[in-house]
């Protein structure tokens, strides 16, 4: 037969007590301050994340940015109603001919100016980077090039030398070498969109015209309402791509 436990010294009980209590200690005040102080901070950068992006830009570059999509939705808009009333003409059995003749002419011509095969005119900006400290390098010149992209560039001319898709810039020794061309001082760049859109994608704080006076280069922007990019590209056979046959067809060797 087992024997009844012993009763508890409530003396003992009370100081079993205090001693599971947690001390307010220095350390423990400190520690607590820290975990405090970590958990605003964590709380405040959350919130400063959530808040980056558009909040984050200038006045100007938002007003670039409407301006842009704007102008980019209007573009869009426009082709739409083209491709619609292109479309109608070819269902028709009337005109179908003279319109699918003048469709395909079209084509061609739109394709001719952006391979660089064709002559192209119209609104754009002539932009003008002098480099006396040789300063300006052939990364700088295509980021110039993928800016005025970026902004609605349609044609590009570089000097002498027409710009497309598979140009190539190199430095050598006496410069800057677009397709193997050399370009000369100051560099003097033609492209055709909206005026209005290009120089203020030029003027964007922390872009191309920042960046070129950085350098200790000049750099100016003019608007024209019609200017003429003249320069041509020529064409060349590719070694190794071939168009894909349509269903049916014959791979052409």
């Amino acid at each position: 037969m087992s024997q009844p436990s012993p009763p508890v010294n409530p003396s003992a009980r009370k100081r079993l007590l205090l001693m599971a209590r947690p001390r307010a200690t220095k350390a423990n005040a400190f520690a607590a301050l820290l975990a405090v102080l970590l958990g605003f901070a964590v709380a405040t950068q959350v919130r400063q994340n959530q808040s980056l992006g558009l909040a984050s830009l200038r006045q100007s570059e938002l007003v670039t940015i409407l301006d842009n999509a704007t102008l980019l939705s209007a573009r869009l808009d426009q082709n739409a109603r083209e491709l619609q009333a292109t479309r109608d003409q070819l269902v028709n059995g009337s005109t179908g001919d003279a319109a699918a003749l003048k469709a395909a002419q079209e084509r061609v011509d739109a394709l001719g100016i952006l391979a660089g095969t064709a002559r192209a005119h119209g609104p754009g900006i002539r932009m003008t980077i002098g480099d006396r400290g040789g300063k300006v390098t052939p990364p700088l010149l295509l980021d110039a090039i993928e800016e005025l992209r970026d902004a609605g560039a349609e044609a590009i001319q570089v000097g002498n030398v027409r710009v497309v898709a598979s140009s190539h810039f190199d430095q050598v020794a006496t410069g800057v070498e677009i397709d193997n061309t050399p370009v000369t001082q100051p560099y003097t760049i033609l492209a055709i969109g909206d005026p209005p859109t290009m120089s203020s994608a030029m003027e964007i704080p922390g872009g191309l015209s920042e960046n070129v006076r950085q350098l200790g280069a000049s750099i100016t922007i003019t608007q024209a309402k019609d200017l003429t990019v003249g320069a041509l590209h020529s064409l060349h056979a590719p070694r190794y791509a071939r168009p894909v046959a349509p269903p049916g067809a014959t791979p052409t060797p």
